[in-house]
């Protein structure tokens, strides 16, 4: 929510608008994981992915896929950066296809108790 203090009204014909951007990150990602760890469906991580590093966490969360939204609205060219950028850093760690990466949390974490 956001109020107009001049005109004492909501700023937002609803009253009230949705999170997004980097702000939930920390929520999606861990929702993308626990989805990922409950359905037996391809799970699409979105939410606060800004660039490349914010997209490889989601993968290595589970997600099989991922939407870049706010980040588009900083910088057109981000959805192409965010590939560039995984191709970069599967060309730096040796990887051959990024889907040896997705849902490596699961395969490379012990479980904290």
């Amino acid at each position: 929510m956001a109020i107009d203090i001049e005109r004492q009204r909501p700023k937002l014909a609803n009253i009230s608008g949705g999170l997004s951007g980097p702000a939930i990150k920390p929520v999606a990602l861990y929702q993308v994981w626990q989805a990922v760890n409950t359905v037996s469906i391809p799970v699409i991580g979105i939410g606060g992915i800004m660039n490349y590093r914010d997209a490889l966490e989601f993968l290595i969360a589970g997600a099989k896929a991922i939407q870049v939204g706010t980040a588009n609205f900083v910088n057109p060219r981000a959805t192409l950066e965010i590939i560039e950028g995984l191709k970069g850093f599967c060309l730096e760690k040796g990887i051959d296809n990024i889907n040896d990466i997705i849902g490596s949390l699961n395969k490379n974490s012990k479980q904290i108790i």
